[in-house]
This record gives C-alpha cells, sequence and structure tokens, in this order.
C-alpha cells in the first residue's frame, strides 16, 4: 500500500548534499543533466529535448510533491532527484497490508562513480523509516543497469525478484526488485 507523501516542507542533509523540494529556479541545473544522453535512459526515459520539456517535468515534481531534488552543497547545484514513487509491483502478498514506497533516482553523469547517490538514498531510508515509520521500501533497476544495481545493494536492498516493467515510452524490460524491511515495524504503537 502506498503510504502518502508530501515533501512540501522537508529538508534532509548528508555530509555532501542537500535533499529538498523542487523549486522553479532549479530548471537550469535540471535541464543541464536531463539532457544528457545516457541520464534519462537509465531510468526509463529518454533525454530532455528542450528547456519546455524540463520545465513541464519540473512543474509536475514541484505538483506531486514526492521527489526531491539532490543538491550538492559545494555549490549549490542540483545534480539529480530521488522519488518516493507509487510501487511500480506488489512484491508478494506478504505486502498486501504494508505501507511503503518505491525509491527512484536518478544523478546528473558528472556526478557517477563518486558515492553520491548512496549517500542520499541511505538519508532518505532514515527519514522513511524514523520520521515516517514505513513499513517497507522497494527499489528496481533494469537488468542492464549495474551502477543502479550497486547503489540499491549498497543501501541494504535485498533482492527479491525479476519482473518485467515498462518504461515511460512503454517498452518492456526486465528489471530486478529489491525490498528493504523497516527492522521497527511491529514497534510502532501508532501512525500519526
Amino acid at each position: 500500500m502506498n503510504a502518502v507523501v508530501d515533501l512540501t516542507n522537508v529538508v534532509l542533509e548528508t555530509e555532501r548534499l542537500i535533499l529538498r523540494a523542487w523549486k522553479e529556479t532549479d530548471l537550469e541545473d535540471f535541464y543541464e543533466y536531463a539532457k544528457v544522453d545516457g541520464v534519462g535512459q537509465m531510468a526509463g526515459w529518454e533525454s530532455h529535448k528542450s528547456l519546455q520539456e524540463s520545465k513541464t517535468i519540473l512543474e509536475m515534481f514541484i505538483r506531486e510533491k514526492k521527489t526531491f531534488a539532490l543538491e550538492l552543497k559545494e555549490n549549490h547545484k542540483v545534480i539529480g532527484s530521488l522519488g518516493l514513487e507509487n510501487m511500480s509491483l506488489l512484491l508478494s502478498e506478504k505486502y498486501e497490508n504494508w505501507i511503503g514506497r518505491e525509491v527512484g533516482y536518478v544523478l546528473s553523469k558528472k556526478y557517477w562513480g563518486k558515492g553520491l547517490m548512496p549517500e542520499a538514498v541511505k538519508r532518505v531510508i532514515e527519514f522513511c523509516f524514523e520520521d515516517e515509520n514505513y513499513d517497507y521500501l522497494i527499489c528496481s533497476h533494469w537488468i542492464r543497469n549495474l551502477q543502479s544495481q550497486r547503489v540499491i545493494e549498497k543501501s541494504g536492498f535485498q533482492f527479491i525478484k525479476e519482473a518485467m516493467r515498462k518504461t515511460l515510452h512503454g517498452e518492456e524490460r526486465l528489471s530486478k526488485y529489491y525490498v528493504l524491511e523497516n527492522p521497527k515495524r511491529g514497534r510502532v504503537i501508532a501512525r500519526v
């Protein structure tokens, strides 16, 4: 079951990043990394063809309130996004009445291989489990996206199954799905 999400006033920090809601002023940074070939394709979408395309998606991020902008502390540049998405698959009946979300992310190609995404994902896991009392999170990647697989494994998720998944353009691709259960599940007295 998808948890209710509103990240409008949430600000999280890691050693090198600020995770916060998107702002209209992030448009140039967003377009800068979203137009680069290879970035969107790793997450199932095509490179942005225009500033207007990025603006439309940025407005959706702001309206939906479920996606963090990843701001690099050293220069305050937005270098990626991390969303708490609706789950694309029920992993098993075990999770049918559990509350959670699916973690999805993308990072500017300039910053690949620096450990920034595992840093961001781990902080979001902490937020979801400690502050929001989610029961679990899932994460997935296209079978050939080994970079994303490494992020998922470094973040503590456990492989659970392979399944077909559609890209934003309707193409079916084989994906690997992972789960991370809140270790405090069952000890939470009440949800707020």
